[in-house]
């Protein structure tokens, strides 16, 4: 398992992975009660601490630091443009279930995060 986890781009998906079931548990439950944009909004919000922490110690292990604490969610409130964009497509103009709908966001945008986010948290020379 320790030489399949070396590489940072298994490291994200794994990440992600845990990051996605969490925030979509979560989602599931918030939008039995709230309008779908203000649950995925809230989710959303939850996502980035989780995956900056993820991504922090684990992925790229570069520790917290004050660029990638300001450039991470940089980063993650384009993807939620992106991301609510696509979800108001999903189900207001394609019907797509509003339970399903984030999961087809996530596809779309997860190689464009992992990109900006290894961008994010590269370390500089000294």
């Amino acid at each position: 398992m320790k030489r399949f986890t070396e590489s940072a781009a298994v490291r994200f998906l794994l990440s992600g992975g845990i990051n996605t079931v969490a925030t979509y548990a979560i989602y599931l439950v918030l939008v039995q009660f709230l309008q779908y944009q203000i649950a995925y909004t809230v989710t959303y919000l939850i996502g980035i601490a989780l995956g900056y922490a993820l991504n922090a110690f684990w992925v790229f292990r570069s520790g917290p630091n004050v660029k990638s604490a300001i450039g991470y969610p940089i980063v993650y409130l384009g993807q939620y443009g992106l991301g609510i964009g696509l979800l108001w497509v999903f189900v207001d103009l394609l019907h797509i279930d509003q339970r399903i709908a984030p999961a087809l966001v996530i596809v779309i945008t997860l190689p464009i995060m992992f990109m900006l986010s290894r961008l994010v948290f590269r370390k500089t020379a000294p």
